[in-house]
């Protein structure tokens, strides 16, 4: 075959395997590329639109053993229960009155709960910027199920989260999303604190953070240069601290070293707290203490070492309680 006639018959190939490319391509549709995270997919797959007064309009889909390695707060639904806000968007400004339901497997809202740490439910309120945290307790209508508390609210999107044991079952920590109408104004991203003051108290914190390992985090509060050394127990200890990771705001139980009253933990300057992280990076640290009869809350900044992989099963896992939180 001469030369012009190989190149005829290679040109008529090429197109005829093109042809047949276009054609499967139109049949089978573009590939789409992976760009949610694995651990968000769990999250939202089963889920529907919840409200606090009705059922999920979905049934969840079935946990995989993945999803038990999420840590607390980054999923709505968990072990068959469901936090349902009445209203998922809200009017910023103060003593906004946010109403809310936890559903049972069931789907029905659940009435009965387990005391822990004082209370029967915990909620934490943060814009996702990290300001504006506030650590309240909510009111149960033992009726209808319906809780109730208010929460100043400014501009921007809300982190919700619940720390609950409902009776009979398992401590867990749900979070969902509240929308705040008004012109959001971000907070402008913060270098690592170990120093907060608030109402004239100091409280600065020692220890550092790193992925896979536990920690041991020594807060100490003064004021007007002299040590406190008279805390008042809050919710069974000389303090509560929250640990919320930079990005997703996971939510990680930080338990205190002892308890008031246990003939060893004093009740000030120092409180010393026990906890872990998943991964490297940066997390957020709120503690509320007791002072003359004020809980008053403190915040920090600190960056975790480490390789910055998950750690699985590493204890910073937020559907679990700790003695005296």
């Amino acid at each position: 075959m001469n030369t012009p006639a190989k190149l005829t018959g290679f040109v008529a190939a090429v197109a005829a395997v093109f042809g047949i490319a276009l054609l499967v391509g139109a049949t089978v549709g573009p590939v789409e590329e992976q760009t949610e995270d694995p651990a968000v997919s769990a999250h939202d797959a089963g889920h529907g639109e919840d409200t606090a007064t009705g059922s999920a309009a979905e049934t969840p889909a079935a946990e995989t053993p993945a999803v038990e390695d999420i840590p607390g707060g980054l999923m709505t639904y968990r072990n068959g229960y469901t936090l349902a806000l009445a209203e998922k968007n809200l009017e910023s400004g103060e003593d906004r009155n946010l109403t809310f339901a936890i559903h049972g497997p069931d789907g029905a809202p659940v009435t009965d709960f387990d005391v822990t740490h004082d209370k029967e439910l915990h909620l934490i309120a943060v814009r996702r910027d990290f300001t504006g945290f506030q650590h309240v307790h909510p009111v149960l209508d033992e009726n209808t199920g319906i809780w109730s508390v208010d929460v100043d609210l400014t501009p921007g999107t809300w982190r919700v989260f619940t720390d609950f044991t409902p009776t009979g079952g398992e401590a867990l920590t749900l979070g969902t999303d509240l929308a705040v109408a008004g012109e959001f104004v971000p907070a402008p991203t913060e270098a690592d604190n170990r120093t907060a003051t608030v109402d004239g108290y100091e409280v600065t914190l020692d220890g550092d953070l790193s992925s896979g390992g536990d920690a041991m985090l020594t807060l100490t509060v003064s004021k007007d240069g002299q040590p406190i050394t008279d805390l008042q127990p809050y919710l069974g200890a000389y303090g509560h601290l929250v640990a919320l990771r930079g990005g997703d705001l996971a939510y990680l139980h930080v338990h205190p070293d002892g308890t008031p009253g246990d003939g060893t933990t004093r009740p000030g300057p120092e409180v010393v707290f026990h906890t872990s992280v998943p991964s490297a990076g940066t997390y957020h640290l709120y503690l509320d203490f007791q002072h003359d009869g004020v809980v008053r809350t403190a915040a920090f900044t600190l960056t975790a070492g480490g390789t910055g992989e998950v750690q699985s099963g590493s204890g910073a896992h937020g559907d679990h309680s700790h003695s005296g939180r």
